[in-house]
């Protein structure tokens, strides 16, 4: 009986190793993991190799069978240059957490207040035909703070979504900086809302950028119709001492240049066929148009010359240009002062009949 009992406590203790983590399947799978482990380490590769998806399942199924302390024997896939890049991360983070200080935010300048960037943002909305430089001008204009276009640009690029829709000759140049001395005056055509061709004649000052006046003709322009547009586009703003012109042939009549040397005015002209040599007076008519006639209806010429005063009332006062750094050619003139508004207490005015929204001191 004795014998008996000792053989089943051997048989007990065989199956307890067999079934646990040790005895013969530990010493096969110890085995089988070394040999995978070298396979894994002689791939011709140069660099650390890649473990698949197999070698991990092996790797982890052998793993079972080990005990923890002949895992960490039998790990030989690391090599030593792993072990020392390991190690030298280690202490490249540890002096980082030492030296790196504690206020984790960005370095560099603050960026605009939150105030700035809803009148920014809102300032955009308001007006979707506004550039970037034009709504830093209006900022600065309005508010007294200086700020960059790219500051405007990055502020709308995170708060706002965006839809990804020369200058003269020296000598006109030079002319037009000579105060009241230079003045332009073009003409174009405009279609009325029953499609009748309307002609409008423009007079601006070179030097402040200031429109002089306009004059509106529904119909064929002769001399004399050219005469009186010019009269009355000037009426009551005095004459200048120059006036520039291109070589349009109905700047060529007789009665036109007769005018001009009864109004004592010295008339110069443009090179012929190069609009930059005539380029205030062509922005002008290019933002009168982009700017206001492409967005309202005119029935006749009383109609469409009532509706251009209101329009130059907005562009001498209120619109800011980038040539006269920021300023109205009201404020170039000395007819004005813009009184600056606050970010925290400002309103909005609209101009030209709501076409334009710009912020005003409260």
């Amino acid at each position: 009986m004795k014998d008996v009992l000792l053989l089943l406590a051997h048989l007990l203790t065989i199956t307890a190793k067999l079934l646990g983590p040790g005895g013969v399947k530990a010493v096969l799978a110890e085995n089988l993991l070394l040999k995978q482990q070298l396979l894994i380490v002689c791939r011709p590769r140069r660099r650390a190799p890649n473990l698949s998806t197999v070698d991990r399942f092996l790797l982890a199924f052998w793993s079972l069978f080990l005990r923890p302390s002949r895992i960490a024997k039998t790990a030989v896939g690391i090599r030593p240059s792993t072990l020392l890049r390991f190690h030298q991360c280690l202490v490249h983070r540890k002096y980082r957490a030492l030296f790196s200080p504690r206020n984790r935010g960005r370095p560099g300048p603050r960026g605009p207040s939150q105030e700035l960037i809803r009148a920014i943002v809102e300032l955009k909305r308001r007006n979707l035909r506004f550039g970037c430089p034009r709504i830093a001008l209006i900022i600065s204009q309005t508010f007294g703070v200086g700020i960059d276009k790219n500051v405007v640009r990055r502020v709308l690029a995170k708060h706002y979504h965006l839809q990804p829709g020369g200058g003269g000759p020296s000598w006109l140049t030079f002319l037009g900086h000579m105060k009241d001395s230079l003045w332009s005056v073009h003409l174009f055509r405009c279609e009325s809302i029953t499609l009748r061709s309307h002609w409008v004649m423009v007079v601006m000052d070179h030097f402040t950028r200031r429109i002089i006046g306009f004059s509106v003709h529904a119909g064929h322009v002769d001399g004399g119709t050219l005469c009186r547009m010019f009269n009355k586009a000037i009426s009551g703003m005095g004459t200048p001492r120059y006036l520039s012109s291109d070589n349009d042939p109905l700047f060529e009549f007789h009665r036109w240049k007769a005018n001009l040397r009864m109004v004592g005015v010295e008339e110069i002209k443009t090179v012929p066929y190069v609009p930059l040599s005539h380029p205030f007076v062509e922005r002008l008519i290019g933002t009168i148009r982009r700017e206001f006639l492409d967005h309202v209806l005119f029935w006749n010429s009383v109609d469409l010359e009532r509706k251009l005063q209101v329009f130059a009332h907005y562009y001498d006062r209120h619109r800011v240009h980038a040539s006269l750094g920021g300023d109205t050619p009201a404020e170039v003139s000395g007819e004005t002062i813009t009184k600056r508004a606050e970010l925290n207490h400002f309103r909005w005015h609209t101009h030209c009949c709501g076409l334009v929204q710009l912020p005003l001191a409260a």
